[in-house]
């Protein structure tokens, strides 16, 4: 076994994380570039952390366990007939959130829109709140779930005074409120999602309660947003009409466009584990108690793996990466994998059909900045705006 390269430095003054969390693509590409190796060895939260920037590293630490009975527990609730019963639902969604697109003849902010489209599918398919029947409560739970999620991701500080309240102690009352309302839902709907989730026989009382709470929490509607602004800025404009008008002939062709602005644009740009014994990691010693944090931006362009790994090539997963989507950790991977990966898929989908049979789009301005920024979800930190054209003005003109 090889030594780690990098250092962990000395408690406190060798952490590193506000200079990851600025920018984790310039933090890891520098550390990889001085190294020479894609596994490095810093200090991150204030524990020695091994940063994994490689697919065999990923697969390492990701694959090597089975899934825990919570896990198969569950995963009937993402499957099969649940699946099918949530197709009619997801078409509303996409009808009612983006059939007036082109009305306005204005340019529109994707990603805003993208959020508020996840937002009505979360509540409606996990806790049976859907916005056309229930307005008034869609958007109290939509308001407690944001404010719930910026709290979280503030500095953790509980302060309330006179006209003044930390984001963090707002969090906390978020929650609650958002507890009081799902662990109603559990109690008295017996329908969808949520009575299914109230009949599983889970060890507490409150464990029913906290899966849903992440399941509704304002992450999942910004992850979708995520992929869907980056498929929508990857296949706009004229030069990208064919491919349009391909993903709608062929459902592979699709498919592959969609692995392909997962990989160079995960929403997420990693996870986290602490090592619980010494362990060997792509050839190198993992000590106890070191974290472990696998970075999706630089696994998804490996260079061992994916040929010109910095260009958008859908044709790519036809060829020379056919059938290594595994390969891939934007929702996790092997048993750690996201449970709701597949109903994700499905709903992403969804929408990229609504949009190709529906609009011509381009971006409007043409030129605009779309550096992205990772952290906690990435999208482009300047929020892009595209005009679209309805498919049959388009023909008729």
């Amino acid at each position: 076994m090889s030594k780690l390269p990098g250092n962990a430095g000395v408690s406190l003054l060798g952490d590193k994380t506000l200079d990851f969390y600025r920018d984790p693509v310039i933090f890891c590409r520098q550390r990889i570039e001085k190294h020479s190796s894609r596994v490095f060895l810093c200090r991150l939260i204030n524990k020695p952390t091994v940063f994994i920037c490689s697919v065999e590293g990923m697969r390492e630490l990701l694959c090597g366990e089975e899934a825990c009975l919570l896990r198969l527990s569950l995963n009937h609730l993402f499957t099969g007939t649940c699946l099918e019963s949530s197709s009619n639902y997801m078409s509303s969604v996409c009808d009612h959130c983006l059939k007036n697109l082109s009305i306005s003849e204005q340019p529109q902010s994707v990603y805003s829109i993208f959020k508020r489209l996840g937002a009505e599918l979360v509540l409606g398919l996990f806790l049976n709140v859907r916005a056309e029947d229930q307005p008034e409560v869609f958007q109290e739970i939509m308001e407690l779930c944001t404010e719930h999620w910026h709290g979280l991701i503030s500095v953790p500080v509980t302060v309330k005074v006179p006209l003044w309240t930390s984001g963090f102690a707002k969090a906390l009352d978020a929650r609650s409120k958002l507890m009081e309302i799902i662990k109603d839902k559990l109690e008295n709907d017996t329908e969808g999602f949520v009575g299914a989730l109230g009949s599983l026989p889970f060890p507490n009382a409150g464990s029913a309660a906290q899966h849903l709470l992440l399941l509704i929490s304002a992450l999942i509607p910004k992850a979708l947003a995520s992929l869907l602004t980056s498929f929508t800025l990857a296949l706009g404009g004229p030069e990208q009409r064919e491919s349009r008008q391909e993903a709608i002939r062929n459902p592979d062709h699709l498919h592959r466009v969609l692995l392909e602005v997962q990989r160079l644009w995960p929403p997420f740009i990693g996870g986290r584990r602490i090592a619980e014994k010494e362990s060997t990691l792509a050839d190198f010693c993992v000590p106890k108690d070191y974290g472990a944090v696998y970075v999706s931006y630089f696994i998804h362009r490996d260079p061992e793996v994916f040929q010109q790994p910095d260009s958008f090539l859908p044709e790519r997963w036809s060829g020379r990466n056919a059938g290594q989507e595994h390969l891939l950790c934007s929702f996790g991977n092997g048993p750690r994998s996201c449970i709701g990966s597949t109903l994700t898929e499905i709903f992403i989908k969804e929408v990229c059909r609504y949009l190709l049979k529906k609009y011509d789009w381009c971006l409007d301005p043409p030129s605009q900045d779309f550096q992205y920024k990772w952290l906690p979800v990435s999208r482009p930190a300047n929020l892009p705006s595209v005009s679209f054209t309805r498919l049959d003005q388009t023909v008729s003109e």
